[in-house]
């Protein structure tokens, strides 16, 4: 009973920390930062906080997805692969994706993602800003794992 009591403080702490709004000030005014606050993905959607980290996420980078040097980025929830997953075209630096794959806790959500922070090799972070087409937002700071050509 204790080690939960103390899980649910250490979680809720957590949350309190690392909400998902990565924005600077007002996010209507005030443009996105460029540098990751929390590694993973962080989400909060209907009253529910979704919070994966980084090491939790395999991020694989496709230089040639879509034909020759059209790149992708697919970053998937490794303890449940079909959960929750992102595929993204927006590999550059400001390059925005308005027809990604997005899939967070089993349910699948349209809308558009912002590249924040662009990397092409292994061991390169990501920073990608994703507005739902609900209105709620999300964010995702990873590392590429894997480059596959």
């Amino acid at each position: 009973m204790k080690s939960t009591i103390k899980y649910l403080v250490l979680v809720v702490f957590a949350l309190s920390i690392f909400n998902c709004d990565n924005d600077d000030g007002d996010p209507v005014t005030s443009p996105n930062e460029d540098v990751c606050n929390y590694q993973g993905l962080t989400a909060l959607i209907n009253n529910t906080h979704t919070l994966i980290p980084e090491a939790e996420l395999q991020t694989d980078f496709f230089p040639n997805n879509d034909g020759p040097g059209i790149p992708a980025v697919e970053v998937f929830y490794t303890t449940n692969p079909g959960s929750t997953f992102i595929v993204t075209r927006a590999v550059t630096l400001g390059a925005v994706d308005s027809n990604p794959e997005i899939k967070i806790d089993d349910v699948d959500y349209s809308g558009v993602i912002t590249c924040q922070r662009a990397g092409s090799a292994v061991g390169d972070e990501l920073r990608f800003d994703i507005l739902l087409d609900n209105g709620y937002e999300a964010e995702l700071c990873v590392i590429i794992d894997d480059v596959n050509p």
